[in-house]
């Protein structure tokens, strides 16, 4: 519950709470599958906190952007699906270096800010191309979801990088819910240790997106920065990488 609180408060801001949650369920004895089935449930309590909070100020609209929720949760429920046949080495490889570039991009752009810039995609090809994308990998993968989308809305949207955010969320909600139902179906949920959890993340959540709230770019900015390569670490450290298992480290 104490890492699902503080997962909580660092999703509802930059995303990448997973970093948390997914290892200290695994250390506590709980099964790959189990755990990954339990995390995308209490998973579900933080985005739906964080999109409830941000919603509340304004910065999302629920009733209009619903459609790209629904759409996360598709191509996230394919991705479940398709998880097992997929090769999980090649996502494994090529994550950490997108997420050092994301982290690069975020750091030596200047003009980020919390205002809104042009579009440079339609609302419609948008989501039905880029939303069902990050969802289906969030489904088949899933680190650095969230910082997938804050780099669709911010690049391709015109968002700026608090409207990013919450809209972020809302979508990451959506991906959330296609993923557990699939888990869900197979049996892989710890539903007295899921809740529990989703409880803790969800005061997190709450927590952290006033906090962003509050700040604005000035705080997700860097820890979007901070985030993005503390999961290429995580990733490279795994002594099950790919590239370490070649390289012989």
């Amino acid at each position: 519950m104490c890492a699902a609180f503080i997962a909580g408060f660092i999703d509802s801001i930059a995303g990448g709470g997973g970093l948390i949650t997914v290892p200290a369920a695994l250390l506590a004895g709980i099964p790959p599958l189990e755990t990954l089935g339990t995390n995308k449930l209490q998973s579900l309590f933080g985005s739906g906190s964080a999109t409830l909070a941000y919603a509340r100020k304004g910065h999302v609209d629920l009733k209009s952007q619903w459609p790209l929720a629904l759409i996360s949760a598709a191509g996230s429920a394919v991705g479940a699906l398709l998880a097992t046949i997929v090769p999980g080495d090649v996502l494994k490889i090529i994550m950490p270096f997108l997420l050092v570039i994301i982290a690069i991009y975020f750091a030596v752009k200047p003009n980020i800010g919390d205002s809104d810039r042009a579009r440079r995609i339609s609302h419609f090809a948008f989501g039905a191309t880029i939303v069902p994308l990050i969802g289906l990998y969030d489904g088949v993968f899933g680190p650095g979801t969230g910082s997938f989308f804050m780099l669709a809305f911010v690049t391709l949207a015109g968002f700026g990088i608090l409207k990013a955010t919450a809209h972020t969320k809302l979508l990451n909600f959506g991906s959330n819910i296609g993923a557990f139902i699939v888990f869900w179906i197979y049996g892989a949920v710890l539903w007295k240790i899921g809740i529990l959890m989703g409880l803790a993340q969800f005061s997190g959540a709450q927590v952290g997106s006033r906090f962003a709230m509050r700040k604005g770019a000035a705080i997700i900015k860097p820890l979007l920065i901070i985030t993005c390569i503390a999961m290429a670490i995580k990733l490279l450290s795994d002594p099950s990488h790919p590239l370490r298992l070649w390289v012989g480290i």
